[in-house]
């Protein structure tokens, strides 16, 4: 009798002593996927690598062909690649906007941006603001005291956003315009930085 209980006393440590560990590990396991910093630096890292590539692709076509559109094939009504530019920078607003908890700016234009931006500088300008506003985003990750909203551009419902969430649908909407970005370019003789020596 006094064996079997000190073997059910052993047992009863070790059970204790392994869920006690596999609790810790699974702490820190959850406390690691919770690195607000570590969050932070890999989508700084990865709005800097996009906005590089995008900001050197805009700047690479020559102002008179911002209001170039293609017409062979089947592109009627496409935007204008200095529209489109317009348009993503433009959705970069809003979803920081709603990662930053605050109302949409009013000249984002249901994702058309400003009617005066018109020029390539004044395009480029919006494009970097966008970026500014993305970072600003990026930083308020991990504060509580600021909250998110949902937007009505984002697939995402209202018990599924995050502010990560929509910072990442940005930069895979930014990218995905980038690739458009690159046929325009080609489209007029010019090879996309990105792909130069």
């Amino acid at each position: 009798m006094h064996k079997r209980k000190s073997i059910l006393v052993l047992i009863f440590w070790l059970v204790s002593a392994v869920m006690s560990q596999g609790q810790q590990v699974a702490n820190s396991k959850h406390a690691e996927s919770l690195d607000v910093e570590q969050e932070k630096r890999a989508l700084q890292s990865l709005s800097k690598i996009v906005e590089k590539e995008i900001l050197s692709a805009v700047d690479a076509m020559p102002a008179d062909k911002f209001a170039f559109a293609p017409t062979d094939g089947e592109f009627k009504g496409v935007r204008t690649f200095g529209q489109m530019v317009k348009h993503f920078s433009a959705t970069n607003h809003i979803l920081a906007a709603a990662a930053l908890g605050e109302t949409p700016p009013a000249d984002a234009g249901d994702e058309l941006g400003p009617e005066n931006v018109r020029t390539k500088a004044e395009i480029l300008t919006y494009l970097k603001s966008s970026f500014l506003h993305l970072d600003k985003a990026i930083e308020a990750i991990g504060q509580t005291n600021i909250s998110v909203n949902a937007s009505p551009i984002s697939p995402l419902k209202r018990d599924e956003v995050t502010r990560s969430a929509l910072i990442v649908e940005s930069l895979v909407h930014a990218f995905d315009h980038y690739g458009q970005l690159v046929e325009y370019l080609r489209m007029n003789g010019i090879v996309p930085p990105a792909s130069r020596p």
